[in-house]
């Protein structure tokens, strides 16, 4: 059973109204930037820091610069490259889609992202590059108690499918969101 489609009423149109003027407002600041790679540098291990601290990776954004260049860091070096490939699966996918001969958001690059996180890294031996097979959830000792709870794996191939991103032009903000600044 699909969950309904999200009613497009008054606060949720003024919510996504005003995502896109913060994207234009970000967009016209990053325009202004001598090179604006490096604050997409700095995003993306940010974010890497802070997705697989949800999975209990203890690691900080120091920890992982301090990787980055060669020196110690201060957590267990497991931990330090389990980020460092969540950098490298985004990285890819990143550049998979900015390439025209590329792939657009969808099934297939999503697994190959996931192939590259978890090379090397704590579930290795869960089926990388596949989707899974059995319900997970997100804080909590159960579904029942979780903060989130995906669709069940029987749904999750055809729930990421319908995302639909690459379909659909019509969704600036989306689009905008998956645009590198040149």
């Amino acid at each position: 059973m699909q969950p309904p489609p999200p009613l497009m009423d008054g606060p949720l149109v003024m919510a996504l109204d005003e995502a896109i003027r913060a994207l234009g407002r970000f967009d016209g600041a990053v325009r202004h930037l001598p090179d604006a790679t490096l604050l997409i540098y700095s995003y993306v291990r940010k974010e890497a820091v802070l997705s697989s601290q949800i999975e209990g990776t203890q690691s900080s954004l120091t920890d992982l610069m301090r990787h980055e260049l060669g020196a110690a860091p201060g957590v267990p070096l497991d931990d330090v490259l389990e980020v460092s490939q969540y950098v490298a699966a985004l990285d890819h996918a990143v550049a998979r889609m900015a390439d025209p001969a590329g792939l657009p958001l969808c099934n297939r690059l999503l697994r190959e992202a996931h192939r590259i996180l978890l090379t090397g890294a704590r579930g290795a031996d869960k089926r990388p590059g596949e989707f899974r097979t059995s319900q997970n959830w997100i804080g909590g000792r159960r579904p029942g108690t979780a903060v989130f709870v995906p669709p069940p794996a029987t749904e999750a191939h055809a729930a990421i499918s319908e995302l639909g991103v690459q379909q659909d032009p019509r969704s600036a903000c989306m689009q905008h969101s998956l645009a590198r600044p040149s």
